[in-house]
């Protein structure tokens, strides 16, 4: 049964994850996520909240230009969103204080700051909360995924590792895309899989016998789902991105984000409830922060971005399915001696579209150099807990850790209302 683990994360734990919310219970949502993390601090002041009236030295290259909801205008290099802004919601006015990449992503993901730099998750990440007090939508598909790859700081910390995050740990722009483990070794052959399983429920009557405290018993649901898993086609069948029409997949884009991000569609359509696509690297523009973000990144971003929305919205999901996009923090509005813009956590921008929100408005404000908010003021709290309220989660229920102490979900904000009011 070893072998059934995916990505680190074993099939028996990934089903006994999912069990847990009914076993508190949480009713199952059919709601779910899809966070484009844009690691490295995605410039705001070049992409959401452009300052043309600013002195040069801050107000860079770029040139705002309208969208289709009047009054509102984003960057020259976005002009896909631009066309489908009454789709979206923009954030102008979150913020928070931690300027390290460390401590800034893991504010960002988990709702909580870290006293000291470190690189793994002292605070579980949204994505595994949602896969402990809600598990996934169809009990066949993992509740949590990354793509391509796993997030540096996306998992559980003292959650558990089987709320982790299951991830391909494969590009799905490639020629060679597939998931490990989802398929049975090709010198294991169902039958023989079966003769396994039959072997391993005689193990599990004679752990039964002598077990007092009754810990083995159910434990053959969960391996019993975990083989089904890669028994039947389901999970196979939501990760084939091959199955997508060629012309969809070019509107997304041939490369990994936008591939990545129609992956994502395809797994939130199928049952699972929370997927966070890494948006390539790069957004740590320090040097030619310009040329960097219109020669690749802002193209494939936007390109990704617009026809994801756009897909959720032609399919009439998007009260079902909201989709983020930030980062950990947004860039310095002065423009440095290398014409790159270095970290600010002080003022960023953070997009939402669909989850039954408001849509077609830009909340909040920065001052005159995009330095930090001047109204509606968003903290990390208020930024996750609009995330919460669209899965119908309690930001407020109270886990304990390995030293039991009480932590709520979110320690602090509420819902942006603006947008769910």
């Amino acid at each position: 049964m070893g072998s059934l683990g995916v990505g680190g994360l074993s099939l028996p734990n990934l089903l006994r994850m999912q069990s847990a919310a009914a076993a508190e219970g949480k009713p199952v949502k059919k709601k779910s996520v899809i966070l484009v993390w844009q690691a490295g601090g995605p410039s705001h002041i070049d992409m959401y909240d452009l300052k043309p009236t600013a002195p040069t030295e801050v107000r860079g290259e770029f040139q705002p230009v309208p969208t289709n909801v009047s009054g509102i205008q984003i960057s020259e290099h976005l002009p896909l969103q631009a066309k489908i802004m009454d789709k979206l919601a923009i954030v102008r006015s979150a913020y928070h204080t931690n300027a390290g990449h460390g401590m800034g992503s893991q504010w960002m993901l988990t709702g909580y700051q870290p006293t000291i730099e470190v690189n793994d998750n002292i605070y579980p990440s949204i994505g595994s909360v949602v896969a402990r007090l809600q598990g996934a939508n169809d009990p066949g598909l993992p509740a949590y995924v990354n793509l391509p790859r796993a997030l540096g700081l996306g998992k559980a910390a003292y959650l558990g590792a089987s709320f982790n995050p299951f991830s391909p740990e494969s590009d799905p722009n490639s020629d060679g895309f597939q998931v490990r483990n989802l398929k049975l070794p090709g010198r294991v052959d169902v039958s023989r899989l079966d003769r396994r399983r039959g072997l391993l429920g005689q193990l599990d009557q004679i752990r039964r016998d002598i077990d007092l405290k009754g810990d083995i018993d159910g434990l053959d649901t969960f391996y019993r789902d975990a083989l089904q898993m890669v028994t039947n086609d389901k999970a196979i069948k939501a990760f084939d991105i091959k199955q997508e029409d060629d012309k969809l997949r070019d509107e997304y884009g041939r490369n990994d984000l936008g591939q990545s991000c129609l992956l994502a569609r395809r797994l939130v359509d199928a049952g699972v409830s929370f997927v966070a696509v890494q948006a390539g690297g790069g957004w740590d523009t320090h040097g030619d922060n310009f040329k960097q973000l219109k020669d690749n990144l802002l193209p494939k971003y936007d390109r990704a971005v617009s026809a994801l929305v756009q897909d959720i919205f032609k399919r009439g999901r998007q009260d079902d399915v909201l989709v983020m996009s930030f980062g950990e923090f947004g860039r310095t509005p002065r423009i440095n001696p290398g014409a790159g813009r270095d970290h600010w956590p002080g003022a960023m921008s953070i997009l939402y579209s669909g989850g039954g929100l408001k849509m077609g408005q830009a909340v909040g404000s920065t001052n005159n150099n995009a330095e930090y908010p001047t109204s509606k003021a968003a903290s990390v709290g208020s930024v996750l807990s609009t995330m919460y309220h669209v899965l119908g989660i309690d930001y407020r229920h109270v886990f304990y850790d390995d030293g039991r102490r009480p932590l709520p979900v979110l320690s602090e904000g509420k819902p942006i209302e603006d947008l769910v009011g």
